[in-house]
């Protein structure tokens, strides 16, 4: 039985899950999520100016933001944690650049073998 992630009938980034589907599958109750989206750790998709939708994306969210807070970390820890891997992922993308950039610059200086004419 496929879950709805494995699913590529829909984006993983495209909002499609109602309030009370997405709190039922990360497992948490909708009030959770509004707090959330309140503090600023996972924010849903305004419909309409009130409605709020999900993606798959932000469902996985919910679910690392849950793990993350059944460890023991506060609203503001899993702030921080959120902040330092999204900076760790921007850091990667650049020094991937970086070596792109490096090597598609490289200078190749042919030089051939001199012959001695002496001989």
């Amino acid at each position: 039985m496929s879950t709805p992630f494995e699913d590529n009938i829909v984006a993983s980034e495209t909002p499609v899950y109602a309030i009370s589907i997405a709190a039922q599958l990360a497992g948490l109750h909708p009030q959770t999520l509004r707090q959330y989206d309140r503090v600023g750790l996972v924010s849903a998709h305004r419909v309409a100016g009130r409605n709020r939708l999900y993606s798959a994306r932000d469902v996985q969210r919910l679910r690392y933001v849950s793990q993350l807070s059944n460890e023991g970390l506060s609203i503001e820890g899993i702030k921080r944690v959120l902040e330092l891997e999204e900076q760790v992922l921007e850091l990667r993308e650049r020094l991937g650049e970086f070596h792109r950039e490096r090597t598609s610059r490289a200078l190749v200086v042919w030089r051939p073998q001199r012959v001695n004419r002496d001989q």
